[in-house]
């Protein structure tokens, strides 16, 4: 029989469960679990003593037109996928836990985080990174897993770990596909019936510059536009479309190897991102 996860709503009820549990894995969510989440729950399992899932849906990082509102709390289904994935502990507060008064210190990611998804998304990562801030001082994980699907995302964490001298490991989990390509992402519920037969375009098209990266015959500003031409003219309306080291998500030089091709596009009223990591041979 499966365990039910020890659900802790309070900041104090957690630390106190937390007592004892050695080596701690996290895996820190806005709940809506798809099959992405569940890979990355299990992969801390292999990393901890005991695994803390938190769903909460951040209001920091979502600007005043987007969908905190609508944004779907599943928190009991949540809890029967958690609990087939070896989740211990699911920390779920309230905003007046998390947040007992307005959230003034707020942590500043830099640079890299007002390029790409910052530029269309202003204050996004500045959200995301003072609630993982916060998530990580109040759970003390040994290892946090996040999810590739959200690159710009993970190396915003990486960079603040480094820089703010955090203890906790930062580990990566591959981006969860459906067979047809399409990124598993909470936000997938909002296509329509015809719109999701359409979004598996955006990764293809990743696919495709990938491999036209690979002959170095076009300059990549050219190759991105063709991407951005591609996905408009089927009805999308793309934001961006970027090639970009992966090490610090800069331009590359033709020295560059380690690459990522980042994408954001809306289908519809849903707003996708995506991305595919490549490697160009040495000349």
């Amino acid at each position: 029989m499966t365990t039910q996860p020890t659900l802790c709503e309070t900041v104090s009820a957690l630390r106190a469960a937390l007592k004892g549990r050695g080596r701690i894995g996290f895996v820190p969510t806005m709940g809506n679990l798809h099959e992405g989440h569940i890979q990355l729950m299990t992969q801390a399992r292999q990393l901890g003593d005991c695994v803390v899932a938190s769903v909460f849906v951040n209001r920091l990082q979502f600007a005043p037109h987007e969908d905190f509102d609508r944004y779907p709390r599943t928190l009991a289904r949540d809890c029967e996928l958690m609990a087939a994935a070896g989740v211990d502990l699911v920390f779920c507060p309230t905003e007046q836990e998390l947040y007992p008064e307005p959230q003034t210190c707020l942590v500043d990611p830099g640079p890299l985080g007002g390029v790409l998804e910052g530029e269309f998304r202003p204050g996004f990562f500045r959200g995301v990174a003072t609630v993982v801030s916060k998530l990580f001082h109040i759970v003390e994980p040994d290892v946090a897993v996040f999810g590739k699907k959200d690159y710009q995302q993970l190396q915003v964490i990486r960079h603040m770990v480094r820089q703010l001298g955090m203890r906790v490991s930062i580990v990566a989990g591959e981006t969860a596909r459906a067979e047809d390509g399409l990124a598993l992402s909470s936000r997938n519920g909002y296509l329509s019936v015809s719109e999701r037969q359409e979004a598996p375009r955006l990764y293809a098209t990743l696919q495709t510059l990938a491999k036209e990266l690979q002959n170095r015959t076009q300059e990549v500003s050219r190759l991105e536009a063709a991407a951005q031409a591609e996905l408009a003219a089927a009805g999308w309306r793309p934001d961006y479309v970027r090639v970009r080291r992966q090490i610090d998500l800069l331009e590359p030089t033709s020295a560059s190897r380690e690459l990522v091709i980042l994408a954001a596009a809306h289908l519809g009223k849903t707003r996708l991102i995506d991305n595919l990591e490549l490697c160009r041979p040495v000349d």
